[in-house]
């Protein structure tokens, strides 16, 4: 099975104090469960582990799952405004922006979604990564869309990498349907859904899944929710006023509404790109509004494609771009969906 294959090569890698490793997984491949018995290894030699990922909404919805699994260690989170601050458990996981506290702390690195904003458009990022890690240390990168500098390291053999293609339920990557909106612009400027997203929405053949859609910028989300909840709640689509809400990067609350989203307490969330990668839900259908928007890059549109499907309960939600005109963003993350479920042998 290529997760374990994984799995034994990054433990492997910890061992011999290798320098550096890229586990190339695609979204849903159950990249967080690999790296268990790495890190259960380093832990026994006595190694410190730093897991440093983009976003504090990651280090919250990862830091539960790794005090599940390892319960008698000493687990600290850090972001911005955590409660955690000295700094000094045996285990960190943390946004990697904290990495600018740290020099020479860490015998195993972990970088996880090493294609994602900031950290691959800001040097002082992998600055401070390379400088919070021991000489004889281990880096592992994490990524499910490597960027083209990773890949071209790969294919010189200047990288030592490993390739999971395939989901740890066995079923294939949702490859996302293009809906062609001619009117997308004058329903944006009215802060207004496009006519075939509520079209789609009202015939959805799996109702009952939750619904994530995805915007370009923080005043769309805010804007549309209350045209959406308007135009829904008259025809039952959705049970109350707080049954759709949204989310982004500058909203206080978006912890405990991602929360809520997560316990089923609501149906329906628009997000920015904030929640394109690094959260789990077991069972949606996931919309792209105005996908051909510069905002949304092949990386990022892979990824939000990877936020369905995810449950074996569920394997085969849907993923839809609305828009006005297909970009080759939009057509290079189909054509990559497509590459990786037939490198898995699912496409």
């Amino acid at each position: 099975m290529d997760q374990q294959r994984a799995a034994d090569r990054i433990s492997q890698a910890i061992i011999k104090n290798e320098k550096e490793i890229l586990v190339w997984a695609v979204c849903g491949a159950g990249k967080t469960e690999m790296l268990f018995p790495g890190i259960t290894k380093a832990l026994q030699l006595g190694k410190r582990i730093c897991l440093a990922t983009p976003r504090a909404d990651v280090v919250r919805e990862l830091l539960p799952r790794f005090q599940q699994a390892f319960s008698k260690i000493s687990i600290q989170a850090l972001y911005g405004g955590s409660e955690d601050r000295d700094a000094t458990a045996q285990f960190i996981i943390a946004t990697t922006h904290q990495l600018l506290r740290f020099q020479h702390a860490f015998d195993v690195m972990i970088i996880d979604e090493i294609d994602a904003f900031p950290y691959h458009a800001d040097p002082s990022l992998p600055f401070a990564a390379n400088r919070s890690i021991i000489s004889t240390g281990t880096k592992i990168y994490l990524t499910a869309t490597p960027r083209q500098k990773h890949r071209m390291k790969i294919a010189s053999k200047k990288l030592p990498h490993i390739f999971v293609p395939l989901r740890f339920h066995g079923y294939p990557l949702p490859v996302p349907v293009f809906k062609m909106c001619p009117a997308l612009r004058k329903d944006l400027e009215k802060n207004l859904p496009p006519m075939a997203f509520i079209r789609w929405l009202k015939k959805r053949e799996h109702p009952d899944r939750q619904l994530l859609i995805f915007v370009p910028t923080i005043a769309l989300a805010e804007k549309m929710k209350a045209k959406l909840i308007v135009l829904l709640l008259k025809d039952g689509f959705l049970k109350d006023d707080f049954d759709l809400v949204s989310v982004h990067a500058s909203d206080q609350d978006r912890e405990e509404k991602v929360n809520h989203f997560r316990q089923k307490k609501m149906s329906m969330l628009i997000t920015t790109t904030i929640l394109e990668r690094g959260v789990t839900f077991p069972s949606v259908d996931v919309a792209v509004l105005d996908a051909g928007n510069r905002v949304f890059d092949e990386a990022a549109l892979v990824q939000i494609a990877g936020r369905a499907g995810r449950s074996p309960k569920d394997p085969t939600g849907e993923v839809l771009f609305f828009h006005d005109g297909k970009t080759e963003a939009m057509v290079q993350a189909v054509k990559s969906i497509k590459a990786m479920n037939k490198r898995g042998g699912v496409g």
